[in-house]
């Protein structure tokens, strides 16, 4: 148990010194994906003076993870003046953000989270649907196709019935 506590302390450790550098190293105004191992660090700094990171596994969307960013960074400057975390002195976690939680819940799922990313998914689902719909037009249109022709078909044999009776018929002429 204690070995698997360490190793958990050891990995927050390696994650938050990679989030410390990765907010050190991103300039003011600046947006920037850097990629280590399995994991993506999405980084949005302000000119305020703070840096905003998200870490996310590779697959997650970079557009949803820096709108969460801006959104997280807003709230966060709305709430604490500069003064409040410019002073190396303070702590860490001087400055709370409780709306921390209930945004990391939200956004597990970035579809829902994303209204540009929901409204994509619903539109690739009606290509799917529409493509559907298209090729059984197009297999309908083939099976018309194959009827016309059978009616030509039977149009022309109808009409070479119709010229033989009609001769047979005629054979019997009053004079």
């Amino acid at each position: 148990m204690n070995k698997l506590l360490t190793a958990f302390d050891s990995y927050d450790e390696f994650l938050m010194l990679f989030t410390r550098t990765v907010a050190e190293k991103t300039k003011a105004g600046q947006r920037q994906d850097i990629e280590e191992k399995a994991y993506t660090f999405h980084a949005y700094g302000r000119t305020e003076g703070v840096a905003g990171v998200i870490v996310t596994d590779g697959d997650y969307p970079a557009l949803v993870a820096h709108q969460l960013l801006g959104k997280i960074v807003d709230e966060f400057l709305a709430k604490h003046p500069r003064t409040s975390f410019s002073d190396p002195s303070l702590r860490e976690n001087a400055c709370p953000l409780p709306q921390l939680k209930e945004y990391i819940v939200k956004y597990q799922d970035p579809s829902q989270a994303d209204s540009i990313m929901k409204i994509q998914q619903e539109l690739d689902e009606t290509k799917i649907v529409l493509h559907k719909t298209i090729e059984s037009v197009l297999e309908r249109g083939e099976k018309i196709d194959s009827l016309v022709q059978k009616s030509d078909g039977l149009s022309a044999q109808s009409k070479m019935f119709y010229t033989q009776a009609k001769k047979q018929n005629s054979c019997c002429v009053l004079m």
